[in-house]
């Protein structure tokens, strides 16, 4: 069976010039892979008031908005859940942004990173009722609800406000299908409830199904030796029921033209695929040990400025090599000349409150700084 999925350029990981400066936007790079997005015949991008350091959406406006008519792109965005103090303040960001992006509606606009920590939030100031007021005004055609949280939750809230949603966006890859903290399948089947369509975020998580264990690569490559690691998750999120759209945070031309193939030409997986994905996971489980997705939502008002994300990234590298000198120490001790240490976690749990996967960061962070700041960080010559 063929299925029309439609696909959708995420952006929340643009290329930049300094990797330590998420505003340092390179602004010819994005806008040949924005150019050859839509030259492919997808129009779907999806910004958020916080990515980049608070700028994503002046890079959408500068790259898509004011180089390409407004009817040859849809464009979503969302109020950030966490940011906003009340009513009158939820009215200044929605105008923000409005101004930010540079357009006079959005087509699609999602309540952000909906959990536990901000539901209540949403309940007082009636967040809800604020977007559909929107709506009502022509500034909002589709409301969304991005959603990270127990699918216990999320009917609850569907069950309360789901009427007033067009969509609701989940994560949906094979490494969190039947993972605890994320839940992707038991989220994935409570949409249909309410007849909400879904929109799939995270498909990759944040690169980990595409920087896989070469044990696990070998497995695919077996079975496909063409396909791209990045195809395989791709398929199976848009070949899960409800789905009628996959993102994607692509900042190469390689990635843009091998994602946008595969829904050219969708395929759905297969029980054989899907037996092979099975084993690729408890893989990547096995060399995995901090499942962290880089969406970098915890450094945000973290007081000790520790660049959490990174150096969970470089564990996990580290975590994979065996008896032979890694570069990740050097990285990690030049990171922490700008950042502060994982060893300066003052246990305030502002991260955990703010992680979309819900982490136990600050645990995490200990086992970091054991690894990497308790004598000495680099693996013993055999």
């Amino acid at each position: 069976m063929n299925r029309s999925v439609d696909f959708g350029f995420g952006c929340m990981r643009l290329p930049v010039l300094k990797q330590d400066d998420p505003a340092s936007f390179d602004y010819e790079k994005i806008e040949k892979l924005f150019d050859a997005f839509l030259e492919q015949g997808f129009t779907y991008f999806d910004t958020a008031y916080t990515y980049h350091g608070y700028h994503g959406e002046e890079a959408v406006r500068h790259a898509l908005v004011e180089r390409h008519p407004r009817e040859s792109f849809q464009l979503a965005t969302k109020l950030p859940l966490r940011d906003f103090k009340d009513q009158e303040d939820m009215e200044h960001i929605f105008n923000e942004q409005l101004e930010h992006c540079g357009v006079e509606y959005f087509d699609y606009y999602l309540l952000h990173n909906m959990g536990t920590n901000v539901y209540e939030k949403c309940k007082k100031y009636d967040a809800f009722g604020f977007v559909s007021r929107k709506k009502a005004q022509g500034q909002i055609k589709n409301i969304g609800m991005s959603f990270h949280d127990m699918p216990e939750l999320l009917e609850e809230i569907l069950t309360e406000y789901g009427s007033m949603l067009d969509f609701i966006q989940l994560q949906v890859n094979y490494a969190d299908w039947e993972q605890p903290n994320v839940q992707s399948r038991r989220c994935l089947e409570i949409a249909p409830k309410f007849h909400l369509p879904v929109v799939v975020m995270e498909p990759c998580k944040g690169g980990t199904l595409i920087n896989l264990p070469e044990e696990g690569l070998d497995l695919l490559k077996d079975y496909h030796p063409q396909a791209s690691a990045a195809s395989w998750t791709l398929r199976f999120a848009a070949s899960q029921t409800g789905v009628v759209r996959v993102l994607s945070g692509m900042n190469t031309m390689e990635q843009v033209m091998d994602n946008t193939a595969v829904f050219k030409n969708f395929v759905p997986i297969s029980q054989e695929e899907n037996e092979i994905i099975r084993k690729v996971t408890a893989i990547i489980e096995k060399n995995t040990p901090i499942p962290c997705t880089g969406c970098a939502y915890c450094t945000h008002g973290c007081p000790m400025d520790i660049a959490i994300p990174q150096y969970f990234a470089l564990y996990n590298n580290i975590s994979r090599i065996t008896g032979s000198f890694s570069s990740h120490a050097v990285y990690y001790n030049n990171l922490s000349l700008r950042h502060g240490k994982a060893s300066a976690c003052i246990g305030c749990r502002q991260c955990e409150q703010a992680c979309p996967q819900h982490l136990p960061i600050t645990d995490f962070l200990k086992q970091v700084a054991e690894k990497f700041e308790g004598g000495s960080s680099f693996p013993v010559r055999k």
